[in-house]
């Protein structure tokens, strides 16, 4: 059985190959229609047929990727202004030689561990991130220098690692941010999976947020949900009712889904559950 694996946030789901009609990028020009579902974003025309739009982040997520990449674009462009505020602080302290200048490190200690934790699957934005530590240290370090050249009265020193600071870790940090700004910007480019029941007719569109890879899977490559949803955790219905079981990859799994159980009323799922895992084999 051929598959196609997509990337939704930070999870992998795959869908049959038969069940795929068409994909097409995401323009954000879907006709919106009045509703109470929070993942229907609006109805796209697949050769002049109406089809629903869904987004499977939202599903799969509670929240879209959109909206994911927003909140971290906004925590770097915070973390960017609080540093900016605190060099300007420090340096406007140093140049006017107070005497009750006190270094505030704690203040930046969070940013450590927001970039030492970050978590993504993009590779470029990953090794941008990791970048961070070594500019960051260095300018605490070329701080405290300043902080002590100020306290022995050593002005011109002072001033030589000021602009040492902004031409050197500052600077680097500086276009860190938005270096990372721009790959989480650039990178997010959703697009619409046209899925089908018939072959023929559209069912529903998923918005998914880039295509992985293809391949061919066995039956025993396949392990049932059932061990994992009878220990106690809870998974939304309409989403247990689409989930099909998990496939082994290199260091996780994917998730395969059933399309044409997504918003599908629990007494036909059940119907579906019992068919010969949904017509795979």
């Amino acid at each position: 059985m051929e598959l196609i694996n997509f990337k939704v946030g930070c999870k992998t789901i795959s869908l049959k190959i038969l069940d795929i009609l068409l994909t097409e990028r995401f323009d954000n020009n879907l006709t919106t229609l009045p509703n109470n579902n929070k993942s229907f974003i609006g109805v796209k025309d697949y050769m002049d047929i109406p089809t629903p739009v869904f987004d499977l982040g939202i599903i799969l997520n509670n929240i879209s990727t959109e909206q994911s990449n927003k909140h971290i674009l906004k925590q770097l462009r915070s973390w960017q202004d609080k540093q900016s505020k605190w060099f300007n602080t420090l340096e406007t302290n140093l140049l006017n030689q107070s005497e009750k200048l006190v270094i505030n490190e704690t203040e930046l200690q969070d940013f450590i561990v927001f970039f030492q934790e970050f978590n993504t699957d993009n590779p470029d934005l990953k090794l941008t991130m990791s970048r961070f530590n070594e500019p960051f240290e260095l300018l605490l370090e070329q701080a405290r220098q300043a902080v002590t050249a100020h306290r022995q009265g050593e002005h011109k020193q002072v001033s030589y690692l000021l602009s040492k600071i902004k031409r050197s870790s500052l600077a680097q940090l500086e276009r860190l941010f938005e270096s990372a700004q721009e790959q989480i910007t650039l990178d997010y480019k959703p697009i619409i999976v046209f899925t089908t029941k018939d072959g023929i007719n559209p069912h529903v569109g998923l918005l998914v947020d880039k295509v992985e890879d293809s391949l061919d899977y066995k039956k025993e490559d396949i392990k049932p949900l059932d061990k994992l949803t009878d220990i106690g955790f809870d998974i939304d219905p309409q989403t247990k009712g689409m989930m099909r079981g998990l496939i082994k990859m290199a260091e996780n799994h994917s998730v395969l889904i059933d399309p044409s159980s997504i918003f599908k009323p629990t007494e036909l799922q059940v119907e579906t559950e019992n068919t010969e895992a949904y017509g795979l084999f």
